[in-house]
C-alpha cells in the first residue's frame, strides 16, 4: 500500500491510497512477485549441501543422512503446502482462501511431525543432533530467500 501525497490527514493519521484496477494491472505486469518454488529449490540446495558438508567433515554417512532427513522434514511438507495453495489459488472468496491457507498449514505441520516421529525407523544410526541441524538450517532458508529477493528487487515505484 502506498501513502497519499502528504502521507497523513489533518489528524496526523496515516492515510493509504487505494490502488485502482489500472494500478494493480501495472504492478502485476512488472512481474516482481516472488515464487514459493524459488524458496523450496533454495531449501533443497542448502539442505543437501549441508548434508554433504556434514558427511565430508565427520566421515560418517549416518550424519549426512540424518542432516538430509532433517532437510527433507522441512522440504516435503513445504512442497505439499505450496501445491495445496496453488491449487486453490482462484478461491471464490477471501474466507475460503483463508480457510484453505489454514488447512494446508495444518497439513504441513502434521506431516512434519509425522516425518520426525518416523525418523528413527527410516534413518539407520540416526543422529538427532545432525537431524536438528539439517532441519533448522533448511527452515532458516526462508530468511535467505527474503534477503535475496530484497537485493534483487528495487523499491516499488510510486503509482
Amino acid at each position: 500500500m502506498q501513502y497519499e501525497q502528504d502521507g497523513a490527514d489533518e489528524a496526523g493519521e496515516e492515510v493509504f491510497k487505494r490502488l485502482s484496477a489500472e494500478d494493480v494491472k501495472v504492478l502485476r505486469q512488472r512481474g516482481d512477485q516472488s515464487s514459493p518454488w524459488f524458496v523450496i529449490w533454495l531449501q533443497i540446495f542448502v539442505g543437501f549441501f549441508v548434508a554433504g558438508v556434514a558427511w565430508f567433515f565427520t566421515g560418517l554417512p549416518a550424519v549426512g543422512w540424518s542432516v538430509a532427513y532433517g532437510a527433507l522434514a522441512v522440504v516435503v511438507p513445504a512442497v505439499v503446502f505450496v501445491r495445496g495453495l496453488v491449487r486453490q489459488q482462484w478461491a471464490s472468496s477471501a474466507g475460503s482462501a483463508l480457510g484453505g491457507f489454514f488447512l494446508w498449514e495444518a497439513v504441513k505441520v502434521l506431516l512434519t511431525v509425522v516425518m520426525l516421529f518416523a525418523a528413527p525407523r527410516l534413518v539407520v544410526s540416526l543422529s538427532w543432533l545432525a537431524l536438528l541441524v539439517g532441519f533448522v538450517v533448511t527452515m532458516k532458508v526462508y530468511w535467505l530467500a527474503v534477503w535475496m529477493q530484497s537485493v534483487r528487487q528495487k523499491s516499488v515505484p510510486k503509482i
